[in-house]
């Protein structure tokens, strides 16, 4: 598998990924962020067992786009979306990641997020010095503690736990503040399988960083 960044925010790389198969998958199609994808060595082995839902239409096509931006791009296993905080450009905000729903669970996002951090510590002109991201679901909470995120206290205006990390290291992930940001999951009453996920985490310490996050 391969990392591919396909543009800075000001370059206006544009995406397109088939609905069913990616979450947001829409955001990825419009200008204003990076955006950055794993790529699997031919379109068939991106998830060779996986069929569309026959009751979703297919992704309709684009006749107001070239050849390249009009087809969906087969070969994608993750993509992220990303760009500088408006009112600190030191800080970048990673605004969508999507794998492809066949390929979850497989440790690809952290992956995906951890190359993207390189990218942009080597980035000789880019003064960012600190990631951050918002997250709607303990299952991605825990996978952004492995590339060395941790939790600020603090919520985007749409309930998202707001997790950072300096770009070249991993930020203090003690375990009262890793505890914390499950808690808040827990008071809002979260169904299956996530109640039991978090039931599994009540008192844990956070996971340990995954090789390659740095």
């Amino acid at each position: 598998m391969e990392f591919e960044l396909l543009g800075w925010p000001d370059e206006d790389p544009t995406l397109r990924l088939d609905y069913r198969a990616f979450s947001y998958a829409g955001k990825f199609a419009t200008s204003g962020t990076g955006v950055a994808v794993l790529r699997a060595e031919t379109p068939n082995a991106v998830a060779p067992d996986w069929h569309p839902d026959p009751s979703r239409p297919d992704p309709a096509p684009r006749p107001d786009a070239d050849a390249e931006t009009a087809s969906l791009a087969e070969d994608v296993v993750a993509a992220v979306a990303f760009n500088p905080d408006r009112t600190d450009p030191s800080t970048l905000w990673i605004r969508y990641v999507s794998v492809h729903t066949a390929r979850r669970g497989e440790g690809l996002g952290p992956r995906l997020i951890a190359e993207l951090g390189r990218r942009v510590r080597d980035r000789e002109s880019d003064a960012v010095d600190r990631i951050r991201i918002g997250v709607n679901n303990p299952f991605a909470y825990e996978a952004l503690y492995k590339v060395g995120f941790a939790f600020t206290g603090r919520e985007t205006g749409v309930a998202e736990l707001v997790l950072e990390r300096p770009v070249d290291a991993p930020a203090d992930r003690d375990a009262e503040t890793y505890r914390a940001g499950l808690d808040v999951y827990r008071e809002r009453d979260r169904g299956e399988p996530e109640a039991s996920f978090l039931a599994d985490r009540r008192g844990g310490d956070p996971p340990p960083l995954v090789e390659g996050a740095f």
